[in-house]
């Protein structure tokens, strides 16, 4: 059942703030929520020490001060500051942490730079009739959210709940 929580509830987090990101431009508070709450009842399930489990949230903490100061400077939304504490709770102090926060950041500028192009275009592609939501090509914003969880989903696999996952196969 445990294995079962660490495959499911991270990636479907991840894949409905991503895709809501894309959608509405808002990612739902409760996405991150779950995330949170989830890992706090998954982890001592997994074998994870209160030593280790008070270092996966001392992760949260750290990526939560930056995405703040970012929020604060009006970088970052706060739906993607939430969402980026919430899941780097389930890479814990790691290299997977690191390289997802690489991911997120080379994911992020890729998505910019297409955004940007398209809003360049954005007349051509409204009149191709293209099924492109209306918002991606008239707002400023970047949904983050989509970045997030393409990073997610390929950094997910190298960090500390998965492994311990995957061992339990072998």
């Amino acid at each position: 059942m445990t294995e079962a929580a660490i495959f499911v509830v991270f990636p479907i987090c991840l894949a409905i703030a991503a895709l809501s990101d894309l959608l509405t431009m808002t990612i739902p508070n409760r996405v991150s929520a779950i995330l949170l709450a989830s890992f706090i009842l998954v982890a001592p399930l997994a074998g994870l020490t209160l030593t280790q489990i008070g270092l996966h949230l001392l992760a949260g903490l750290l990526v939560f001060g930056v995405c703040f100061m970012l929020f604060a400077a009006n970088v970052m939304g706060g739906g993607d500051a939430k969402l980026l504490t919430a899941s780097s709770v389930w890479f814990g102090m790691s290299a997977s942490l690191v390289s997802y926060l690489l991911y997120v950041s080379v994911f992020g500028g890729l998505l910019t730079l297409v955004l940007l192009s398209m809003r360049a275009r954005s007349n051509t592609i409204l009149a191709s009739g293209l099924p492109v939501p209306g918002h991606l090509l008239t707002h400023k914003k970047v949904p983050y959210g989509i970045a997030i969880g393409i990073a997610a989903f390929v950094a997910y696999p190298a960090s500390p709940l998965m492994q311990a996952a995957l061992a339990t196969f072998h």
